[in-house]
């Protein structure tokens, strides 16, 4: 750095606003590049998005986070569905815990009237793992991933498709984040 005086010495007076101009677009430059980034490894264009176990009374729960999945992964990882025998990359999991009816608010009349409304909440914890398949390495994994879904009384899937999106959007920003 000790230079760049000289430089604009030996320059002139005319030639530093030029010689400030390439400093900044050097390192403008520099610093754009240092945030480049995001996403998966280049060589993964490919994803098979398999059912995943699913250890959870709900049988409903495994098809909707499958479509969740096919309809978010493809979109934002840059990636395109394969068999799983031709992907690059498989992503695979468990639905560990799928957990309903948990109250978190009450709304009443004054006086003796009984209840007439309740907010609840839901959970849902999956394990999952996204693998390269050409070299055997781990691109993302998460045990335990948990989310978590509110709803009105008798309205379970509406807080049941917040959780799933809210899941499948880490599990976005989770693997993005690895590189």
């Amino acid at each position: 750095m000790k230079q760049f005086p000289t430089l604009i010495r030996m320059c002139g007076i005319g030639s530093r606003p030029l010689v400030a101009g390439v400093l900044l677009a050097l390192t403008t430059g520099c610093w754009v590049y240092s945030f480049h980034g995001g996403g998966l490894p280049p060589d993964v264009r490919s994803m098979a998005i398999l059912p995943f176990d699913n250890q959870t009374p709900n049988p409903e729960l495994q098809q909707q986070l499958l479509d969740e999945m096919r309809k978010t992964l493809e979109g934002r990882l840059g990636v395109h569905e394969a068999s799983e025998g031709l992907a690059d990359a498989v992503v695979r999991g468990t639905i560990i815990r799928y957990d309903i009816d948990i109250p978190i608010g009450y709304s009443s009349t004054t006086g003796n009237q009984p209840v007439t409304g309740a907010r609840r909440k839901l959970e849902l914890v999956v394990d999952v793992e996204i693998v390269d398949q050409k070299t055997g390495k781990t691109l993302f994994q998460r045990k335990g991933m948990v989310a978590d879904g509110e709803y009105a009384e008798r309205a379970e899937s509406d807080g049941r498709g917040q959780a799933l999106k809210k899941l499948v959007s880490d599990m976005v920003e989770g693997a993005q984040s690895q590189w």
